[in-house]
């Protein structure tokens, strides 16, 4: 019995994914997907399933998320879930076909917040200044 983890991040998000072989049941932070609110993200962690084709169901999908809003959780799932198939079932075709629908979904994306300075109330604007 083979055993794959796999990684995603997105900003602040950590997702880490235990693939096994199983019956296609798939369970966030212990609890299943069907039941994960808001649907925008729901179909967001689906992405790479309908991509990967019908491949998918012969695997039990497993993961931990912390850190991180709702839909930057959604992507680090995403991508850990996509890493995850593409390593089980080292089929090469189903990952050229998600690099072509969104990178993201497999490269991670490097942008994060810029921290704050002096002289004004967040990064790049600054307090205003009056003469009178």
């Amino acid at each position: 019995m083979r055993v794959v983890v796999s990684t995603g991040k997105r900003k602040t998000s950590l997702a880490k994914a235990t693939l096994k072989d199983g019956t296609g049941r798939i369970r966030i932070n212990g609890q299943p997907l069907e039941i994960r609110q808001p649907e925008i993200a729901r179909m967001r962690i689906m992405e790479p399933l309908i991509l990967f084709g019908e491949g998918w169901k012969r695997y039990d999908i497993k993961v931990r998320v912390r850190g991180g809003g709702f839909m930057g959780q959604a992507d680090a799932i995403r991508m850990a879930i996509a890493t995850g198939l593409i390593k089980m079932s080292q089929d090469f075709e189903a990952r050229s076909k998600m690099l072509e629908h969104d990178r993201t979904m497999l490269v991670g994306d490097p942008r994060r917040t810029e921290p704050k300075k002096f002289g004004g109330p967040s990064a790049r604007s600054r307090y205003q200044k009056s003469y009178r």
